[in-house]
C-alpha cells in the first residue's frame, strides 16, 4: 500500500464537473492498493495517517500535533497509478497495482479504518476519472509505503 499524505488548507474531488467532496483543514491521502496487501496493512496505514505529527502546536514547533489532535478532516482519493513503474519503456506498468475487485474492498476498509477515529472523511469515487484540487499547506507531501 501506498500513499501521498498531503497537509492541505482544503481540498475537493469533481466528478463529471459535479464536486462529490471537500475538505476544510486537514490531510489528503491519495491511496494506492498492491497485489500484496493485507489487513495488517491497512491497520498500520491507518495508524500511521492518524497518528503522524504534521500540524504545528501552540509553541509554533510545526511538526506537533496530529490530525486527531488537531480534529482535522481527511480526503482519501484511490490512485492506482501510485503503483506505476516508469524504468523501462515509454508506458507505465501498473503490474504491482492491484486489481479493481481486490482493491475497491480494502480501499473501503480503509475508509472504515479512518472513519472509526470520529473525524470527517470525505472520499473520491473508486475507479473515475477525478478532478482533485489540492491546497497544500507548508507544503508538506510525504510518501508512506508498507
Amino acid at each position: 500500500m501506498r500513499v501521498i499524505i498531503q497537509r492541505v488548507k482544503s481540498s475537493f474531488v469533481e466528478v463529471e464537473g459535479k464536486t462529490i467532496a471537500r475538505i476544510d483543514r486537514g490531510l489528503n491521502l491519495l491511496v494506492g492498493i498492491s497485489i500484496g496487501d493485507t489487513e495488517e496493512t491497512l491497520d498500520w496505514m491507518t495508524r500511521k495517517c492518524l497518528d503522524l505529527r504534521l500540524f504545528p502546536g501552540a509553541n509554533g514547533n510545526s511538526w506537533d500535533k496530529s490530525i486527531l489532535d488537531i480534529q482535522g478532516e481527511l480526503l482519501v482519493v484511490s490512485q492506482f497509478t501510485l503503483y506505476g513503474d516508469c524504468r523501462k519503456g515509454r508506458r507505465p506498468s501498473f503490474s504491482a497495482s492491484a486489481s479493481p475487485d481486490f482493491a475497491e474492498p480494502l480501499y473501503n476498509r480503509f475508509i472504515a479504518k479512518l472513519r472509526a477515529s470520529n473525524l470527517k472523511v470525505e472520499t473520491g469515487k473508486f475507479g473515475a476519472m477525478m478532478r482533485v484540487s489540492i491546497e497544500n499547506d507548508g507544503p508538506v507531501t510525504l510518501f508512506l509505503e508498507r
